[in-house]
């Protein structure tokens, strides 16, 4: 009796056990990923629908594909588990999608914020096209003779993006006053991505519901001693989906100089759907020329990411600066790669011409001190646009203490428009110098390992003749040599920043 009874339940055991075991194999069960899908993940501002296309072909558990959008066409990779799947674009270490397919429709977020049921795409679902213009014969548009020195201020990207609004960013300004950034010679406020309205019948863009008087905004700005910049694409469309200004350049230009903009940064975005990275140089002289023609100074900024040596044509095309690699974000590692790439650049950076390794994160909360001051002090040291990207409403003091040191944005804002070269190497020390205006030597050295070091500057290293002295720019005090060297503990991740001169 009790044997029969154990038998059974052994049997009953397996069973179960199976049926556990298929329920855990989903990825060899499950509904193939490959398909096409259509979906819009959000309305815009300015009333429009942002649809996005997903094409994806799934071979065991890797997942390639495109997702498309009037704003952007990305290549993906990913990953399945069963029903559920992860998509990557760029290189990137986050998922900018993650999904579910439930029956025939995808669940999915993008970029961690927006949610969109995406459904089987039928014959029509397709990205609008557009009407090929072709690019403009090249020519030097004159330059306008902006940016002597790099442009200073802040940008709404970085941690606003699409929540920006006239009245953050009158109380940005009022900010940028009260706190001494504007004093220090942060200047420029600029509206990023999600501002833009629908053109009217005469192709006129105005400005969506949240800035309901950009010309009053613009005089608002002014008042403060400020000013204001805007963002735009050459493609049909921005980043973000917004109308780009693909066809409508002069009118664009003319609209901003009549609002009163003071700065424009123009994105690629969509016009990789249009056109090749060749012809980024007369895609972007054709804003150059607009902008010349608008009868306003606008200081003129390049974005696309590095991809055309912008650095030997930016110039031409009456450029101020000029992006030189992809998107910061608020990370040591992403930060420092960037910050540690930009050595063969140094020959393109000159007065009125800046490379631009993009916008300041300090203040956004994920990297610790030691590091936003490294941030700092490698911006600075690169001659690079300071444009903050936090929200200085609710600064702390460390922060503060980051963005206003009057020393490092000093060598920042040297007259001489030389960018720091790589001094030395070793291991996770490098030591990189900027020679400045009256002489002296900007010099940085940077621990780039996880335990902090000693670090040495030896005085022969910087060509300065005679006895030297020399200031620590984030102690704020002179410092001594010993041995023809200065010597400092650094810590993981952080700077020892010193300006070396002739002693008098």
């Amino acid at each position: 009796m009790n044997s029969s009874r154990s038998s059974c339940t052994n049997s009953l055991t397996i069973l179960v056990a199976l049926l556990v075991g298929l329920t855990l194999l989903p990825s060899a069960y499950a509904q193939s990923l490959t398909g096409k899908w259509a979906g819009v993940d959000k309305i815009m501002d300015n009333g429009q629908p942002h649809k996005m296309i997903l094409e994806m072909q799934q071979s065991g558990n890797d997942l390639t594909g495109t997702v498309k959008s009037l704003g952007f066409s990305l290549e993906i990779t990913g990953k399945a588990t069963g029903n559920h799947f992860e998509l990557f674009a760029d290189g990137d270490k986050k998922p900018f999608l993650i999904g579910d397919l439930m029956g025939s429709d995808l669940h999915v977020v993008t970029w961690g914020t927006d949610s969109m049921v995406a459904k089987p795409a039928a014959a029509d679902d397709q990205i609008p096209t557009v009407k090929y213009i072709d690019p403009p014969a090249l020519h030097k548009v004159p330059s306008n003779g902006l940016a002597k020195t790099p442009p200073m201020g802040w940008n709404s990207w970085n941690k606003f993006q699409d929540k920006i609004d006239d009245a953050t960013v009158r109380a940005i300004a009022d900010v940028m006053v009260s706190s001494g950034m504007r004093d220090a010679g942060y200047i420029y406020l600029n509206i990023d991505d999600t501002w833009e309205g629908v053109r009217d019948a005469k192709g006129v863009l105005p400005a969506n519901h949240k800035f309901p008087d950009m010309k009053a905004l613009a005089d608002y700005v002014h008042s403060k001693g400020l000013k204001l910049g805007i963002y735009s694409s050459p493609g049909p469309a921005t980043c973000a989906g917004y109308p780009g200004s693909y066809g409508h350049e002069e009118q664009d230009a003319k609209t901003w100089a009549a609002w009163g903009i003071d700065y424009l940064k123009y994105d690629w975005c969509s016009a990789a759907t249009v056109y090749k990275a060749k012809d980024l140089q007369p895609i972007y002289q054709k804003m150059g020329d607009a902008l010349a023609a608008s009868g306003r100074p606008i200081v003129y900024s390049l974005c696309e990411y590095g991809l055309g040596e912008e650095q030997k044509w930016g110039p031409d095309v009456s450029a101020n600066l000029w992006r030189t690699t992809g998107d910061i974000n608020d990370s040591w590692e992403s930060m420092s790669t960037i910050a540690f790439s930009q050595g063969p650049l140094a020959p393109y950076a000159a007065p009125g011409h800046w490379n631009d390794p993009d916008m300041l994160e300090i203040g956004n909360g994920h990297m610790t001190e030691d590091e936003y001051r490294t941030h700092m002090s490698m911006w600075s040291l690169l001659a690079s646009p300071l444009l903050a990207g936090n929200d200085i409403r609710s600064m702390t003091p460390a922060t503060k203490d980051i963005l206003l040191n009057k020393e490092v944005i000093a060598i920042d804002q040297d007259s001489l428009g030389k960018q720091a070269t790589r001094l030395s190497g070793n291991g996770d020390v490098e030591t990189w110098s900027r020679p400045l205006a009256d002489g002296s030597v900007a010099v940085g050295v940077f621990n780039r390992g996880a335990a902090a070091t000693n670090a040495t500057v030896n005085v022969s290293d910087l060509k300065l003749s005679g006895a030297v002295k020399a200031r620590d720019l984030w102690a704020h005090k002179d410092v001594s040599s010993s041995s023809g060297a200065f010597t400092a503990s650094v810590p993981s991740h952080g700077v020892f920043l010193l300006r070396v001169s002739a002693a008098r």
